[in-house]
């Protein structure tokens, strides 16, 4: 492995935790920023109801944007008072100079513990000097009956 690969792999890991940080802290610029222009945000396998796209930048961040910009008097997105996505596993391939494949586990703790996880799919791709995300999609492998989240993709899908 050369030291271009490893600075690469460590660059992809960055943007992960930021991708994370900043949406579990509302901070849907920094969040935005983690996709390249074009970049693509989806779910896959899941009930039609809990079903999103987002095709770029901008359509990622109104969607980001209803989660913070709600008004507080209608009714709740979600039932947490927080929420932490927790990533372990992550298998980076580089499968060019500018290109990479990941797949990342994650988990999502709230009020309750374990509320619900499943793994990211990435497409990478290097822009300037930062590795972002071109095309995620999120996969939900298992939900507590107790979930808090059950309804808050749900309630911000428009």
């Amino acid at each position: 492995m050369t030291v271009e690969e490893l600075l690469a792999r460590e660059a992809i890991r960055d943007t992960l935790a930021k991708y994370n940080t900043s949406g579990d802290r509302l901070k849907v610029e920094d969040y935005v920023a983690c996709f390249t222009d074009d970049g693509i945000m989806e779910s896959e396998y899941v009930a039609a109801e809990k079903a999103f796209r987002y095709v770029g930048k901008p359509e990622i961040l109104a969607w980001q944007l209803r989660w913070r910009n709600r008004d507080p008097d209608a009714e709740r997105i979600h039932g947490a008072t927080f929420i932490r996505h927790h990533l372990s596993t992550s298998k980076i391939d580089l499968t060019g100079p500018d290109t990479a494949k990941v797949r990342t586990y994650w988990v999502a703790w709230t009020d309750i513990g374990p509320d619900h996880g499943g793994y990211y799919l990435d497409d990478f791709r290097k822009v300037g000097d930062s590795w972002l995300i071109a095309h995620r999609r999120v996969r939900l492998d298992w939900e507590s009956p107790d979930s808090l989240y059950r309804t808050a993709v749900t309630n911000t899908n428009a």
